[in-house]
């Protein structure tokens, strides 16, 4: 696949980070299997040809050609599977339910453990480019616009801003307002927007001294809503979070990713038209709609040729995308849809019910489902999954989203 003028190291990073990713999904399923001691024959990261693999007890591991994923087979997924006399009772449709759907679930719940730990190396390690307490600039007047930049519209007859009329000057932090200190700019945001023609006092530190200033906020409209308006425009800077923060604020951004991956899934099926219109329309790409996974090693690879990003930047940047991924597959794949996870532990579940209701009957326990007659079911997904994924691929490649206008 080309990638005119993008960076050739975005997208092997890429592909790497999805590769692992997939490994990791897939050790899930088997260390799980292994600890309920079910037989795992194989273990292999790719499809196709056999390219190279070694054999560690009654499991084979290694590597296929073509790298679409991977696979981890466990014996007794099927009830018509034959399987050696001795491990008859090792099937995995033989297990008790709780276990079949730990293993199942397993691959998903590493996908999320995957995306926080990332989370955690961004916010402890990395960093992130935030609004910082330090005042980089000091608008001169008051302006009815969403972004506050002085320009030619401030005279001398324009109204001054609150900063500039109480002598706030830029290199002056802020410490506290109302008396209340926070390490993160948004809340002391919030507090300014609440205060619309309201005193507040500001608390900063000039040169070594700390200065308690009354200011009164004036008001501005701001999305049909009247807010406060100070007129000071804050310096970006690094902020890491220290160990248990980091935990914390990853924990908050997992929850946050999880939500939006399970709200992006159910409007998956509205924008598909769209899709459908700016691949064969000529409509330009939503940047908040469908892509793929080639669209997604596109953005990668702007990312790491972007000149005017920091390396630290660019790392922060691949990151998220790879935390945001494996959050957004790992919901995807619980599913409750053959061939995914989500369709096997939903085959799981009715099993269970059936043999519980066999139970409280005094019957004798039925037979366990058989997902083979689930086939036209599983092929009809599998159909609807490759139509989409050709479709992605088709509008990555001929209409794709620049996040870089």
């Amino acid at each position: 696949m080309n990638f005119p003028g993008l960076g050739i190291v975005g997208v092997l990073a890429f592909v790497v980070a999805l590769l692992f990713s997939v490994m990791v999904h897939e050790a899930g399923h088997y260390l799980t299997a292994k600890k309920f001691h079910m037989r795992v024959t194989e273990f292999f990261l790719g499809f196709g040809k056999r390219i190279w693999s070694f054999q560690r007890g009654e499991t084979e591991f290694g590597i296929k050609a073509i790298p679409a994923g991977g696979y981890c087979r466990i014996s007794g997924m099927s009830v018509n599977e034959e399987l050696p006399e001795a491990d008859k009772h090792r099937a995995f449709y033989l297990a008790s339910v709780p276990k079949r759907l730990i293993v199942l679930g397993a691959g998903s719940f590493l996908h999320f453990v995957l995306g926080f730990l990332i989370l955690v190396v961004l916010l402890a390690g990395v960093g992130v480019t935030s609004v910082t307490k330090t005042i980089g600039e000091v608008v001169p007047c008051v302006l009815n616009t969403s972004t506050g930049v002085a320009d030619s519209k401030c005279t001398s007859t324009s109204v001054p801003s609150p900063a500039k009329a109480a002598g706030l000057i830029a290199g002056d932090d802020v410490i506290a307002i109302n008396g209340v200190e926070s390490d993160n700019w948004y809340d002391y945001t919030k507090i300014i927007r609440e205060s619309a023609r309201k005193e507040i006092t500001i608390t900063i530190e000039r040169n070594g001294e700390r200065l308690i200033i009354p200011i009164t906020p004036a008001a501005r409209s701001l999305d049909g809503k009247e807010v406060g308006y100070l007129g000071i425009i804050n310096k970006l800077g690094t902020h890491k979070d220290g160990p248990v923060k980091a935990i914390t604020n990853s924990g908050r951004l997992t929850k946050d990713l999880l939500s939006n991956s399970v709200t992006s899934l159910i409007s998956l099926p509205t924008k598909i038209p769209a899709l459908v219109r700016q691949t064969f329309g000529g409509e330009e790409r939503d940047a908040q709609g469908l892509v793929g996974v080639v669209g997604v090693a596109r953005v990668s690879a702007q990312t790491a040729s972007d000149p005017k990003l920091e390396s630290r930047e660019k790392v922060a940047t691949f990151l998220i995308i790879i935390a945001s991924l494996n959050i957004f597959v790992g919901v995807f794949n619980l599913l409750p849809l053959l061939p995914l996870d989500g369709g096997h532990m939903a085959v799981a579940i009715v099993d269970g019910l059936r043999r519980m209701n066999a139970k409280r009957r005094k019957l004798s326990p039925p037979a366990a489902i058989d997902v083979e007659r689930l086939l036209p079911i599983t092929l009809a997904v599998f159909a609807l999954l490759a139509v989409l994924s050709l479709l992605l691929l088709t509008a990555d490649i001929f209409n794709p989203i620049n996040i870089y206008q």
